[in-house]
């Protein structure tokens, strides 16, 4: 478990914010994944904003369906969603209740539980890439699509909560375009991360999809 962290957990008012203020605020907080193996803690480096209906990069710029429904819950809560079919991706819910909003955790450095962590991501090179990228990040803290809609305030013990943690100064704080997002959504500077930290994935612009020929 990490030590000499503020280890004061984040209140449900923190995530009630506008998106573009939770998500750069996130950065250098502690979340805490407690899994029937153990307890992982990942200190957040790299986020990316989503604004709802807002936002043509966002699953729920067309409005709810069934996949993105808990996005226009109550703020505090995660939106887990299953991409390219292999991979999972963890993001919180933000904002007021009904206008959905969140945040996909890109990259962290696992603080404690790294044994566990190595076993589910047992292509790493090395621990500052067991969770460097989204995907890496949903897969080293044991993350899937059960996990959809908890609650980070179900009681003591919930599966998933964010601690105060240390944040960054802000002059280490920055920011540009989402990776991998195209369209309309493609110049929107929501990707926030800590500068210099080996821990950040690499940017990557949109590459849309060839199809193959017929």
């Amino acid at each position: 478990m990490t030590k000499g962290l503020d280890r004061t957990p984040l209140t449900r008012d923190f995530f009630g914010r506008s998106v573009l203020d939770v998500a750069p605020d996130l950065l250098g907080r502690t979340l805490v994944r407690r899994t029937d193996e153990g307890l992982i803690e990942v200190r957040i480096t790299e986020v990316e904003a989503y604004a709802g209906e807002a936002d043509p990069g966002s699953h729920a710029f067309r409005g709810r369906t069934a996949r993105n429904s808990v996005m226009f819950g109550p703020p505090g809560h995660t939106y887990v969603y299953f991409t390219y079919g292999m991979w999972h991706c963890l993001n919180l819910v933000c904002g007021p209740e009904g206008h959905a909003s969140g945040v996909l955790l890109r990259a962290g450095e696992i603080n404690a539980g790294a044994a566990l962590a190595r076993v589910r991501r047992i292509s790493a090179r090395n621990d500052k890439e067991l969770a460097k990228g989204p995907a890496r990040l949903a897969t080293a803290l044991d993350v899937d699509r059960s996990l959809n809609g908890s609650d980070l305030f179900a009681g003591p013990t919930p599966a998933i909560s964010v601690l105060h943690g240390t944040p960054p100064p802000s002059d280490q704080v920055r920011s540009g375009p989402r990776t991998g997002v195209g369209g309309d959504g493609a110049h929107q500077p929501w990707r926030f991360w800590i500068e210099s930290d080996p821990t950040v994935s690499p940017y990557r612009a949109h590459a849309p999809r060839r199809r193959k020929p017929k």
